[in-house]
């Protein structure tokens, strides 16, 4: 199971949404975020001082999904986050140890994206029957 982190450009999200829904990759939260990497900082006059404008708005994308869904979420966001400038963001991939699904109980690789979206979960029939 991995978490991707996705930090992107506020005005390419709708494109890496559609991006990740047409990969069948579901399950994620969107936050603003305001942050610095490779851009080029401003510097303004504030009441007579000069001060740099190091933070730029950004949207942070997480998901959590299967081993089987990382290739296919981290290409869908790179193709359509991308516009070849600075400032187009990082996508970082972590371990995830332990996942539970607060709804129903479910666990680890059954809490995340599915592997087969059309199937339900054998642990949520089974616990359920």
């Amino acid at each position: 199971m991995k978490l991707i982190t996705a930090i992107v450009r506020p005005e390419k999200v709708n494109d890496v949404l559609a991006a990740l829904f047409e990969a069948d990759v579901r399950g994620l939260t969107v936050s603003t975020a305001r942050g610095h990497g490779g851009e080029t900082e401003e510097v303004e006059t504030y009441r007579g001082t000069k001060v740099m404008m190091a933070l730029v708005d950004k949207v942070r994308i997480e998901i959590g999904v299967s081993d089987h869904f990382e290739s296919l979420a981290v290409d869908a966001i790179v193709r359509s986050a991308r516009t070849g400038g600075v400032g187009d963001g990082k996508i970082f991939v972590t371990d995830v140890g332990r996942v539970v699904r607060i709804r129903t109980g479910e666990q680890d690789v059954e809490a995340v994206t599915p592997v087969n979206p059309e199937e339900p979960s054998l642990s949520y029939i089974d616990s359920h029957s």
